[in-house]
């Protein structure tokens, strides 16, 4: 007698990589991510690239399983070729690349098999910037800067607060250094190295991984439940 296995889901993640931080500037769009990939609380892999260019216009960053995220690169791959087969002289922009994933991760979660990813989809086409997220039950938005995971609490308050429309290449890069700073002392599945990305209307750039200085010398640091004890009564 034959046995035929049963349909299973993902019940949770294996793989994961943590926040991504991307904001509009003045040229187009920056992206930033660290590089790890931990296997529940373990730090296994520390060479994970989550910033990946999509077709001409865009740049997409994920976190959550890192294998959901090669199967989402798949599927926009055979997007990408399918629109470059009808040689049309148009090309996807970040808008329409946007919509898609909010269809397959939407489309997903309502099969009760969801992609365990939160998405940055940034982009600019013709001079327009673009910016927008989606997570793994197809809750989307677009904005001016927008973050993943953890992120989304420690990294959006400074974003809030310190991002204009008018920032240059380098205050761009030094305010998302601020925010994955924040990220690395809090987040305990962050990795001291960074990519950061940019896209603009002359195409992709991934730069190369690089670390942060930091300083752990803080009081809080250096004793973290000092006024935490409990006393006998």
């Amino acid at each position: 007698m034959e046995l035929v296995a049963e349909s299973e889901r993902t019940l949770y993640p294996y793989v994961t990589g943590s926040s991504v931080v991307a904001i509009k500037y003045k040229d187009g769009i920056l992206m930033a991510a660290d590089m790890g990939g931990s296997y529940g609380s373990t730090l296994r892999y520390k060479s994970v690239e989550r910033i990946k260019p999509i077709g001409k216009h865009s740049l997409l960053g994920a976190s959550g399983e890192i294998s959901d995220f090669q199967e989402i690169l798949r599927y926009l791959d055979e997007l990408i070729l399918y629109d470059n087969m009808w040689e049309d002289g148009n090309s996807l922009g970040p808008k329409e690349v946007h919509n898609y994933l909010t269809r397959v991760m939407y489309n997903r979660r309502n099969k009760f098999n969801p992609l365990w990813n939160a998405l940055v989809l940034g982009g600019v086409k013709n001079g327009q910037k673009y910016l927008g997220m989606v997570n793994m039950i197809g809750i989307n938005f677009e904005d001016n800067h927008v973050a993943t995971g953890l992120g989304n609490h420690l990294a959006r308050p400074i974003l809030r607060d310190e991002w204009h429309e008018n920032l240059t290449f380098e205050e761009g890069v030094k305010l998302l250094e601020k925010c994955m700073r924040v990220l690395l002392y809090r987040d305990r599945s962050a990795v001291n190295k960074i990519q950061i990305s940019k896209i603009t209307d002359e195409g992709a750039t991934v730069f190369p991984p690089f670390s942060l200085k930091t300083y752990w010398e803080f009081a809080a640091f250096k004793n973290p439940t000092v006024g935490a004890e409990v006393h006998g009564s």
